[in-house]
């Protein structure tokens, strides 16, 4: 296992890198999936609200089946081989979407929703295990945010590949590199059992634990059945959807039966762990309006970097660097009709009937007139996906500096408590939008393209916003959690992410609804702020609750 010098558990290299190829698939995969889903040519000529819907219901799921792979780890397979078995899932997920066909799309996205069920808690889990000895239990945030910049390179490097895939050999090849990428992860995984072995204990199912027939015609069969209510009764009765889409209202009931019964958890448990078990039901609470911002990445953020940030590759040097890796599109400017495609139109729906709306994208539609071309000529643009490395990028580059921060902290006896490093993650977050609200502006509401380091600019305030608090909540589970649902709290913390995703996907179809684009962002603003606010107005109650436990 380890050695008594050693400054972090043997295992943590191996967990690290089956994580970033996991990411490398999984974000591969994103990057590109609104951007394939409204192509024209070889995508589904989808919609903007169409897609970001689709990515919103997409991610949501993969967040909230960990609800199901967790308990199913604790109680009955245990950690490891709940992990494999959900990264061959997600490979073979990954490598199916390769085939276009709208049914398959969703056979193969319903492959990687189970598949991140069973890995995402569980990995998380078995770190959090391994450094559950004395010798390490002080270095488990550190381990976390280490194991957190593995994530982050995977998503770096892998939007580089898919950005050449794409461009070079078409959509399919970019999804296979995500499937193989995760077969390598599983195998990195496999080669470091032998580390963390002795960690992988299951628990069972313990005295007042709810049986698993219970939690199937309690919980999954009522979520299913309130699925299917969300997605026809809001509907025949009002003629429209209660929040934005009849997916929506689906998603939003089909997730009342899994928070009654994580709010059953709280009801059912001994005095001794009732108070934990809420101080973590209220962060879960809390961080939900995070994610609705933070993963608006690969939807309004893609957007945002689509059409109104300046791709224009204009150095010599770069325009060879960018071209000879296959990373640019080419694009050529003709007076009236320029688009990022020779046969430049999409299907659209107007009163129910299918059109064609042409000339989409316009890439020169909001470029000032003094910076176009001549007419005819040909420019590089860097590929959209690309801007979906800058987040993790900022995150290799300041993890170590939060880390070895946290760590002065440390020495000096004044490092906040991991609930305080949250609730400042939240509030570091808000600070982030203003930097896009910023951009809207310089641009003058979307009339001109702005330069990408705006975009950059809020990527990286909102990096450090992420680094006090998503590796810091997979921490606090791990910390406050009771042992014997441990996995199933990390499943709930997961659940918030999930129900976060899906608010995101909301937030973002209302992209081309705000004629002020500013508003959009200034939406996103108030809803972190509020939600800070409210942090650490019950942070002196869940800093009491980890001293009782003994705990920071």
């Amino acid at each position: 296992m380890s050695t008594t010098k050693a400054k972090h558990p043997k295992g943590l290299p191996f967990l690290f890198l089956s994580e970033m190829w996991e990411r490398f698939g999984y974000y591969l995969m994103i990057g590109i999936f609104t951007l394939y889903l409204k192509d024209v040519k070889a995508g589904f000529a989808m919609t903007e609200a169409e897609s970001a819907d689709l990515y919103g219901t997409f991610i949501a799921l993969v967040f909230l089946t960990p609800f199901l792979g967790g308990l199913i780890a604790d109680r009955y397979l245990g950690y490891a081989k709940s992990i494999i078995i959900g990264g061959i899932l997600m490979g073979i997920g990954y490598c199916t979407m390769a085939i276009h066909d709208l049914t398959m799309l969703y056979v193969s996205m319903t492959l990687v929703i189970v598949g991140n069920g069973f890995f995402k808690p569980n990995i998380s889990t078995l770190l959090g295990n391994i450094y559950s000895t004395p010798q390490f239990e002080t270095r488990k945030d550190e381990g976390y945010n280490i194991f957190y910049m593995g994530i982050n390179i995977g998503a770096f490097i892998c939007n580089f590949f898919g950005a050449a895939l794409y461009i070079m050999l078409g959509w399919e090849y970019a999804f296979i590199a995500a499937g193989i990428g995760m077969f390598i992860g599983v195998l990195v995984f496999i080669s470091g059992l032998r580390h963390y072995k002795a960690f992988d204990v299951k628990k069972g199912v313990q005295d007042g634990d709810m049986p698993f027939s219970k939690i199937i015609y309690l919980i999954l069969l009522p979520s299913i059945v309130a699925g299917v209510i969300g997605w026809i009764v809001p509907q025949a009765l009002l003629g429209h959807p209660l929040i934005g889409t009849n997916s929506t209202d689906a998603f939003i009931f089909a997730c009342i039966p899994v928070v009654y019964f994580y709010g059953s958890l709280f009801m059912q448990a001994s005095k001794e762990e009732r108070r934990p078990i809420a101080a973590l039901l209220t962060v879960f609470a809390v961080v939900i309006l995070f994610w609705a911002v933070f993963k608006q990445n690969g939807s309004a953020l893609n957007t945002w970097a689509d059409r109104y940030t300046d791709r224009h590759v204009s150095t010599p040097i770069a325009e060879k660097a960018f071209t000879s890796l296959s990373l640019s599109q080419t694009v050529t400017y003709k007076k009236d009709s320029v688009a990022l495609y020779d046969e430049a139109f999409r299907l659209q729906k107007v009163n129910g009937q299918p059109i064609k709306e042409f000339n989409y994208p316009l890439y020169f539609r909001n470029v000032t007139p003094n910076q176009l071309p001549s007419e005819g000529t040909t420019v590089e643009l860097w590929a959209t996906n690309l801007s979906q490395s800058i987040n993790p990028g900022w995150v290799i580059i300041l993890t170590p500096l939060v880390v070895a921060f946290f760590t002065w902290l440390r020495k000096r006896n004044q490092e906040p408590s991991t609930a305080t490093k949250i609730m400042f993650g939240m509030f570091i977050s808000a600070l982030s939008v203003l930097a896009m609200v910023a951009a809207v502006y310089a641009g003058n509401n979307g009339a001109e393209k702005v330069s990408v380091l705006w975009l950059m600019g809020g990527y990286g305030i909102i990096t450090i916003g992420e680094l006090f608090l998503s590796p810091m909540g997979l921490s606090l589970v791990s910390k406050l959690s009771p042992t014997r649902i441990t996995s199933l709290m990390m499943g709930g913390w997961f659940l918030s992410t999930s129900i976060g995703n899906k608010l995101s996907g909301v937030l973002a179809s209302m992209w081309d609804t705000y004629d002020h684009k500013a508003n959009f962002f200034w939406v996103n603003f108030a809803l972190l702020m509020v939600s800070a606010l409210i942090g650490f107005a019950l942070l002196k109650w869940l800093n009491t609750i980890m001293k009782e436990r003994g705990i920071k």
